[in-house]
């Protein structure tokens, strides 16, 4: 994340959320603790030794910043809108009707021995399988972590659908192009 970006997220969950800086912790790093943990998935114990406080303190203004960033979700969630049948981008003309470009990807991980078939991807990497999903404007609108490398793209789509809380759409349908599925909603009338 840019210093630019960090700084527009501090002073987003200051003026919107009420974050404001505790009597031994200011604003700017209660937010970096909580991204800290949750960008490179550090234990407690762990961001104690980076930032000099103890666990509880971690844990405390973890907590702070997540119910605040669970309180600003709609401001923080991107809502799609369908292309328009009148679109004359060059892009996505061809694409009437969809939200945007859902695609899986790995990130290399560090697990368990015990753990590490699950993790292992058909090239012999250890890795996470990630789903994204984006609109037509190229923000994401959907992330699903946390499958093991060793779980097929579909397997994780089928997940991400099913959850009560997932990807929310009525009917699918798949155009294969270039390593990149696209998904379009389909009115059902």
């Amino acid at each position: 994340m840019s210093r630019n970006a960090f700084a527009k997220l501090c002073l987003l969950l200051q003026t919107y959320g009420g974050l404001e800086d505790s009597r031994h912790v200011p604003l700017s790093s209660q937010v970096a603790m909580f991204l800290s943990v949750l960008a490179h998935h550090k234990k407690n114990r762990t961001v104690k030794y980076d930032f000099i406080h103890s666990e509880r303190t971690i844990s405390k203004h973890f907590q702070r910043v997540l119910n605040i960033v669970l309180r600003l979700h709609p401001m923080l969630l991107i809502h799609p809108t369908p292309v328009p049948p009148n679109s004359n981008c060059l892009r996505w003309k061809w694409f009437e009707g969809c939200f945007g470009a859902l695609d899986g990807t790995y990130i290399d991980v560090r697990v368990k021995a015990q753990d590490r078939a699950r993790y292992r991807t058909r090239k012999g990497s250890i890795a996470i399988n990630v789903l994204g999903v984006c609109d037509r404007d190229m923000r994401f609108i959907y992330v699903l972590a946390g499958w093991g490398g060793s779980a097929a793209d579909s397997r994780v789509l089928r997940d991400a659908i099913t959850r009560p809380t997932g990807l929310k759409i009525r009917r699918v349908r798949f155009l294969h192009m270039s390593y990149c599925l696209v998904l379009t909603y389909i009115d059902e009338e």
